[in-house]
């Protein structure tokens, strides 16, 4: 599919509460937040897709992503199916992370998985952004 990585963001609207995950060699940082209201911002360094909330600024450099990857796995606590989206870099690494939240552990929101499915059906399981405009 043809689509650029802005594009894609603002269907994640759909996707209602999400876990970010981004890891460096030191640290984790996870972050409960819907994707909505993004703004755009062309620096130097290239272009910015970006969220200001109550308690979490998000910045992302659409320029570093190449892939964008859908993965469903099994919970680490529980048995239950996770869905995850993984925004990857030119090593292939993920450079952040997006799981739907569960509520109680494998409970969804309603219509929650169906919106995952529903993207992973219309961009594929994995795909490569188009260049920004």
């Amino acid at each position: 599919m043809t689509a650029t990585l802005k594009e894609f963001l603002e269907a994640c609207e759909t996707l209602g509460t999400l876990r970010l995950i981004v890891t460096s060699s030191a640290a984790v940082l996870e972050a409960k937040a819907t994707i909505e209201k993004l703004f755009y911002a062309e620096l130097p360094k290239g272009n910015y897709a970006n969220m200001h909330k109550d308690a979490l600024e998000f910045h992302l450099n659409m320029n570093a992503i190449k892939q964008v990857k859908f993965e469903m796995g099994e919970s680490k606590r529980g048995n239950f199916t996770t869905y995850a989206i993984r925004f990857l870099d030119d090593k292939g690494e993920p450079a952040l992370s997006a799981f739907l939240q569960w509520g109680k552990p494998g409970e969804y929101v309603p219509g929650q998985v169906e919106a995952w499915q529903t993207l992973r059906e219309q961009y594929g399981e994995v795909w490569e952004p188009a260049p920004a405009a």
